[in-house]
């Protein structure tokens, strides 16, 4: 069997951390089954979809390296699912009912009330054609309802959850279609992952009871349902479910300077007892991604650990990764010697801005004489092998200093800091004039 996944959002708004993370798994489990990762845009929402989304999803997805080998948008499908909706209501399994929002609100509030499961009384299958027309008549359009059969549970091996069984007579005959035409989301995404090929749904927890129902919707479509994968939600830091999760997207993240490759590290262990690494090559995680290691417990996301996981990325990145996004005139011996001391790629302008100068150094005070000594050595020993050993070896021999009065004041004359790169590979880029210049202007 040819896998084949799917990652199916509404753009209705940008890509959030949880919609990134069932991206991933899907994607990861296409390419880890030498399979296929399709793109389904699910704009049925005519009112809310808007274009920008649409482009934004693509560009994010790009970012994330996580292209699709294929794209469909439902939009363009509403011939396809108008004909297998006529199937199903020739056959009994699709229904029209005529309760308004108020009404079915007062049904569940008075079930409540009596101890019981708020489920549709079915009582849309009492009215006779006559009551249709009439109700028809007097202008009452109805929704549509798909049937659910009660005579059989709703059984399957889910790949993270295990095995799963819903009884259908504790759920309500899902809505599938509205007053207006227009489309839910359970019909046509089942109908879609027929007509696709889908092997594998792979979302997240908060799905499975939608699955209990589309597995009797496939069955009435004449498929077999795919196999699903069902992961468990995100929470925040704090332990809880975050609303900020829900928000938290990435363009935010970009913003953020965190690199792709963290987030597809992070997002791709998050939830199994495997380590987080800081993963740049996808085929490193590709080779134990299996959803069998994910556990069943939420899943903590930590905006912290994002943040350094990317540094992590960051410290091993060659120069021709990040070379379009480097300060003009920094070359690959610049990038390569401030990168440890990187948290983003934006912060190596700051360095670059250190080895350019100028360069605002604190007052000398009593360490005056000192780096006038250190600018008249530097203008002797031989910039062309180690000058850093060189000077401070001097300045050691002619000062007796050591440690930290022996370097600090250098570095802070040299770079205006008291933490940063080693100096022994900046001070050649910073070269033998300016660094007489800076040594001499404390």
């Amino acid at each position: 069997m040819t896998v084949v996944t799917r990652f199916a959002p509404s753009p209705t708004g940008r890509l959030h951390v949880g919609n990134i993370r069932t991206a991933l798994h899907n994607w990861m489990f296409a390419r880890a089954h030498g399979g296929r990762f399709l793109l389904r845009i699910d704009d049925t929402d005519a009112e809310r979809s808007e274009e920008r989304f649409v482009a934004a999803i693509r560009h994010d997805l790009a970012w994330l390296g996580l292209e699709a080998d294929a794209e469909v948008r439902q939009s363009e499908r509403f011939g396809l699912y108008e004909k297998r909706f006529e199937e199903l209501r020739a056959a009994g399994r699709i229904y029209p009912a005529y309760e308004t929002s108020q009404e079915l609100d007062l049904k569940r509030k008075i079930q409540l009330g009596r101890g019981l499961p708020p489920v549709y009384d079915r009582a849309a299958l009492q009215l006779t054609d006559a009551d249709r027309a009439r109700l028809e008549n007097d202008g009452v359009r109805p929704h549509w309802r798909f049937h659910l059969d009660h005579d059989c549970l709703v059984e399957w091996d889910d790949l993270v959850r295990g095995h799963q069984r819903f009884d259908p007579s504790t759920m309500s005959d899902p809505v599938v279609r509205r007053a207006d035409g227009s489309w839910l989301y359970m019909l046509p995404s089942a109908i879609d992952d027929i007509d696709m090929g889908i092997s594998h749904v792979v979302r997240g927890e908060d799905h499975v009871a939608n699955t209990a129902l589309q597995i009797q919707m496939f069955a009435a479509l004449g498929a077999a349902p795919p196999s699903f994968a069902h992961a468990a939600l995100l929470t925040g830091s704090e332990g809880k479910l975050s609303k900020r999760l829900g928000s938290l997207g990435v363009d935010q993240l970009r913003e953020m300077g965190i690199e792709p490759q963290a987030i597809r590290a992070l997002l791709a262990r998050l939830g199994t007892s495997d380590p987080v690494e800081p993963a740049v090559d996808m085929a490193d995680l590709l080779t134990t991604f299996d959803f069998g290691r994910f556990g069943r417990a939420p899943a903590r996301f930590d905006e912290g650990e994002l943040a350094q996981l990317s540094a992590r990325i960051i410290h091993q990145l060659p120069y021709g990764a990040v070379a379009d996004r480097l300060p003009a005139g920094m070359a690959a011996d610049a990038w390569d010697v401030v990168k440890p001391n990187l948290s983003t790629v934006a912060e190596a302008s700051d360095w670059w801005s250190v080895i350019e100068g100028p360069v605002d150094a604190p007052a000398a005070g009593e360490d005056r004489e000192y780096l006038a000594a250190a600018a008249d050595a530097a203008e002797v020993i031989e910039w062309g092998e180690d000058p850093w050993h060189q000077l401070v070896d001097k300045l050691k021999e002619q000062t007796a200093r050591k440690g930290k009065a022996l370097f600090l004041p250098l570095r802070r004359a040299l770079t205006g800091r008291d933490h940063g790169p080693d100096m022994a590979a900046l001070l050649p880029l910073i070269g033998r004039e300016r660094a007489i210049a800076r040594l001499r202007a404390s």
